[in-house]
């Protein structure tokens, strides 16, 4: 009852609060300065990067090792199609390694 009975004195102003209660912070005065920034409203664009399976890169290689040995088999018979094949692969393998990361921005 007297936590009560005080508490509704100190609201209401009729009992001056001791000086511990009472805090007081010094404030230093500082000019706001005000910066003129443009602001944009823009979206935000992502950057994907899609890698390529290992079955499509097989397929490249494989395919274009087939078109090697097809034009050499035509160029040279056998052993051109040998050649060609050989060939076909290493540029199939190259192109493939050249482009298997695709950067897409959106």
């Amino acid at each position: 009852m007297k936590k009560i009975l005080l508490g509704l004195i100190l609201a209401a102003g009729l009992m001056p609060a001791t000086e511990a209660a009472v805090t007081y912070q010094q404030q230093t005065h500082r000019p706001q300065y005000r910066r003129n920034y443009r602001t944009t409203n823009y979206a935000r664009r992502r950057t994907v990067v899609r890698r390529r399976s290992t079955r499509k890169s097989a397929a490249i290689v494989g395919g274009s090792a087939a078109t090697g040995a097809a034009i050499g088999a035509l160029a040279g018979g056998g052993k051109g199609a040998g050649i060609g094949a050989i060939a076909g692969g290493a540029s199939g393998f190259i192109y493939d390694r050249a482009t298997h990361k695709k950067v897409v921005r959106r």
